[in-house]
């Protein structure tokens, strides 16, 4: 991609585990699931926990990039890759108990899986509509009711949801994705009453504009370098690491008294 989006101050390494500092000594040995894990900011966030100590399983559409990133995360809490489409309810459900049975009860959700290709409202059909949902909204609900029971057990635990900005800032081009993203923070809110008496924490991550490789490739254009430095408080660029940085606080016990609530990672956009 054309350097002219990079800003005259370098944004920190792309690599997770070589930037973070913070060490959450409570993530050690515990078991994270993470949806859409194997490329962009899923790929921060399974390397950002497996660098913890963390048991990572993680599923993805992407079987080579997901099998290339579980080759290189060896050690003793080695990741667990598996194909799955999470639009499929059966076969999300069954990736996560392959997950728990390969390492035992599920103490961290992160469900970061999403599709946010562009679409036109007047194109979108009633299957699109329903396929657009179910990548970016549906699978959210039915991984935590998957692993809501393994939480209960292990006497709490903490369900990480993805929201966007997109809609805050009004964006155009894609309104499904946009409405799903907005009732992620529904969702949050909702079962984070729901499931809080049993000490399960339901937080979401809202993150900006992530440089991620697909972005670069199909939506950051020569000229969104003006339109960044504009709408963002801070200089630089937000990074897959920035948003693996909040969900590893909150997923540790560090943000125990922490739920239903909305972190953005934005650099100040909206």
């Amino acid at each position: 991609m054309t350097s002219s989006i990079v800003p005259s101050t370098p944004p920190p390494s792309t690599s997770p585990s070589a930037s973070l500092s913070a060490r959450y000594p409570s993530l050690e040995g515990r078991v994270v699931f993470i949806s859409g894990g194997a490329t962009g900011i899923g790929e921060a966030l399974v390397s950002a926990f497996h660098a913890q100590g963390a048991r990572v399983g993680f599923c993805d559409l992407d079987a080579v990039a997901g099998a290339a990133l579980a080759a290189r995360l060896k050690g003793p809490n080695a990741a667990l890759f598996l194909t799955c489409d999470v639009t499929d309810v059966a076969a999300l459900h069954g990736a996560i108990d392959t997950v728990r049975k390969h390492f035992g009860p599920i103490g961290v959700l992160v469900n970061n899986a999403a599709n946010d290709r562009r679409h036109d409202m007047a194109d979108v059909t009633s299957e699109d509509f329903d396929r657009l949902v179910a990548v970016n909204i549906k699978h959210q609900f039915f991984a935590a009711q998957a692993v809501a029971g393994d939480m209960r057990s292990l006497g709490g635990g903490s369900i990480i949801n993805f929201g966007s900005i997109s809609w805050m800032i009004k964006g155009a081009g894609y309104p499904v994705y946009q409405a799903c993203k907005a009732a992620a923070r529904g969702l949050t809110r909702s079962l984070a009453r729901d499931l809080g008496k049993q000490n399960i924490r339901v937080n979401s991550i809202v993150p900006g504009w992530v440089m991620t490789e697909r972005q670069l490739r199909l939506w950051v254009k020569p000229e969104s370098a003006a339109e960044i430095d504009a709408a963002q408080c801070l200089p630089g660029r937000v990074m897959a690491e920035d948003i693996a940085s909040m969900a590893l606080f909150l997923a540790a016990d560090d943000s125990k008294m922490c739920t239903a609530q909305d972190y953005v990672v934005d650099a100040g956009w909206t």
